[in-house]
C-alpha cells in the first residue's frame, strides 16, 4: 500500500473550491434536489477528473480491525482481519465540492445516529488489503455520488445533432398537420346527398 505525502487532490481542492456565486442561469443536479452553478459544476468535474483512490488522505478516517465471519476455517477465529472505516461525515463533505453533498449524505454508507460512513471490508486473510479496499470502496462511493451528481458535459457535435433532431422533427411535424388540415378542409368542400 502506498502512503502519498504530497498534498493530494482530495486535500487541495479546499483552496480553489468557488464560494457559492449568484448567477442568472442555473442548472439543477440529479434528481433536482441540489442547485448549482455553472462553475460548481465544472469544478466538481474537474475535481473528480483528478480524483483517484490513493489520493484520499489515510488520516480521513479511523481505521480498526476485528475478527471476520463466515468461511475461512481457523483464519477467522485467530486473526482481526476485517477492517473497519469510520469516516465523519462532516469531515468528509468538507473536502468534497458542495455539488456532490446531497448525493453523499444518501449513501447506503451512512450510520444515520452516529453521521459516520462506515465501510467494512473482510474479503481477504489480510488486514492491509482489506484496508485498502476500505478506502477503494470510499473513493467508489465519491464517484458514484459525481456521477449521479454531476451531469455530464455535451459536446458541440451531440448538441448539434440534438438541434438537427429537433429541427427534422418540427418539420415533420408541420408537414403532417397541414396533411391533417387539407384533408379535413377537402371533406368540407364536399357535400353528400
Amino acid at each position: 500500500m502506498r502512503i502519498l505525502s504530497a498534498r493530494p487532490v482530495f486535500l487541495s481542492f479546499i483552496a480553489r473550491r468557488p464560494q457559492a456565486q449568484t448567477t442568472t442561469r442555473r442548472l439543477a443536479a440529479a434528481r433536482n434536489t441540489n442547485e448549482a452553478s455553472d462553475e460548481e459544476l465544472q469544478a466538481a468535474r474537474k475535481w473528480l477528473n483528478d480524483l483517484h483512490a490513493e489520493t484520499i488522505p489515510k488520516s480521513i478516517g479511523e481505521m480498526s480491525f476485528s475478527r471476520s465471519s463466515g468461511p475461512g476455517g481457523q483464519n477467522v477465529n485467530k486473526v482481526n482481519s476485517k477492517a473497519t472505516l469510520q469516516v465523519p461525515l462532516e469531515g468528509l463533505l468538507k473536502y468534497i465540492p458542495t455539488a456532490l453533498h446531497s448525493e453523499i449524505r444518501t449513501s447506503r454508507y451512512i450510520a444515520p445516529r452516529s453521521n459516520n460512513i462506515i465501510i467494512q471490508a473482510d474479503d481477504s486473510r489480510k488486514q492491509v488489503d482489506n484496508a485498502h479496499s476500505c478506502y477503494a470502496r470510499l473513493h467508489q462511493m465519491v464517484v458514484e455520488a459525481g456521477r449521479n451528481a454531476v451531469p455530464g458535459e455535451t459536446s458541440a457535435e451531440q448538441s448539434k445533432r440534438v438541434k438537427n433532431l429537433q429541427k427534422t422533427e418540427n418539420e415533420y411535424r408541420l408537414k403532417s398537420k397541414k396533411q391533417h388540415s387539407a384533408k379535413k378542409s377537402s371533406r368540407r368542400g364536399q357535400s353528400y346527398d
